[in-house]
């Protein structure tokens, strides 16, 4: 309700030309409803649910989206790791997470991989032994439990004091610094899929290199994170296609939004395709001695 209220009144009120953000897929969904009707263009950070911008005329985002990241993780796991046992902990209160994880099954399927074991938990849950108790019953190399950070790490811990071997693996929503604050040890080895961007990276962009050093002028005892990056990104992008636009008409804009073609952003070369959806690479995180190391970007086969 107040993602819609709030869209209501920025485009009611404050008749905006464009609207930048929400970060969360609900929220996107419920705002979205609201410019559609008033025919404002918006651009969301890290809305990654494909409902959001389907059947939209007017909501694009600048990130991938859920089946474009799960697949990725099936890669990395597959190809790259080499594990052919997987099981999944799905979070089923949670349409991110069950999005996530049905289209990382699909992919490491096609791909050749097994599901050795397909769990479920509910948001808020605290205690997770029998899960981990028959997972680890059940061998795999990987669990992949796309959770958001506090159930996450809660989940890694309870995994390690239960001895479970298995690599842990989740999507974007467990970037966060109290993922490792949290979890302590039990992170150590945690692995994650995450949008292309990270202060650790070794190949920086320019527009990356450009927004960490406007960042760190600015906010000098706080580190960016990828979410902030992506909001510089949603910024860029709507400036690109005001430019484009050439005049500050809605429709124009949203014309211009639509037709993003291969922009240098600080999360890669960024095109807006036919549904809406940004499509950048995917980057892997994995955490090492208590820190966030960027391993490097992976794309989805």
């Amino acid at each position: 309700v107040e993602a819609a209220n709030a869209v209501k009144r920025l485009t009611e009120h404050d008749k905006v030309l464009a609207i930048i953000g929400t970060y969360g897929s609900s929220l996107a969904m419920a705002g979205g409803e609201v410019a559609e009707r008033a025919k404002v263009p918006v651009i969301g950070t890290s809305c990654t649910n494909p409902l959001v911008t389907q059947g939209k005329k007017y909501y694009f985002r600048a990130c991938f989206i859920d089946p474009y990241q799960g697949a990725a993780a099936a890669t990395y796991v597959y190809k790259t790791l080499g594990f052919k046992k997987a099981a999944v902990l799905t979070d089923v209160v949670s349409d991110y997470a069950v999005g996530l994880s049905n289209f990382f099954k699909k992919s490491y399927k096609k791909l050749g991989g097994e599901i050795v074991a397909d769990l479920k938990y509910s948001s808020g849950d605290q205690d997770f032994t029998a899960q981990m108790t028959e997972l680890i019953s059940k061998q795999p190399d990987l669990v992949f439990m796309p959770a958001y950070f506090a159930e996450g790490a809660i989940i890694m811990k309870q995994a390690r004091e239960l001895g479970a071997t298995f690599a842990l693996m989740g999507g974007d929503a467990m970037d966060n610094p109290d993922t490792v604050k949290i979890a302590g040890q039990a992170a150590e080895g945690f692995m994650q899929t995450a949008f292309p961007y990270d202060m650790t990276m070794k190949d920086m962009n320019d527009q990356a290199k450009a927004f960490t050093e406007a960042w760190k002028k600015n906010f000098p005892d706080k580190d960016p994170n990828v979410n902030a990056t992506l909001g510089y990104t949603c910024y860029n992008v709507l400036i690109d296609a005001l430019n484009r636009a050439g005049k500050a008409d809605r429709e124009a804009v949203t014309q211009a939004l639509a037709d993003t073609k291969g922009l240098p952003t600080p999360v890669g070369i960024l095109t807006i395709n036919a549904t809406h959806d940004a499509e950048i690479p995917v980057g892997i995180l994995k955490y090492v001695d208590g820190k966030r190391v960027y391993l490097g970007e992976i794309v989805p086969e």
